[in-house]
């Protein structure tokens, strides 16, 4: 199973367990405190996520190592591709 495939499946089904609180299609009701608190939940999921990427990216970016030999084999090979095609004929 896929990461996507976990993820669409843990959101199908909190969708269908907040839908079946919430909207209440078995006939039984919730008290109100109960339900004001339910019925913003998606948008409460939505913010987490939202706030657990920007906070992922971020520490990404912060512990992100640099590649100095990959650097450098990177500009020899550009190097060379230009050279090649100078001597082609194309003109930098």
């Amino acid at each position: 199973m896929t990461k996507l495939m976990q993820w669409l499946f843990v959101l199908a089904l909190l969708g269908t367990a907040w839908a079946t609180l919430a909207l209440g299609p078995l006939g039984h009701h919730l008290p109100l405190p109960c339900q004001q608190v339910l019925h913003p939940f998606p948008a409460y999921l939505l913010v987490a996520a939202g706030c657990y990427s920007l906070a992922t990216v971020g520490y990404r970016l912060a512990t992100f190592n640099d590649c100095e030999a990959a650097a450098q084999e990177l500009q020899e090979q550009i190097k060379e591709a230009r050279m090649d095609l100078w001597r082609r004929g194309l003109k930098f």
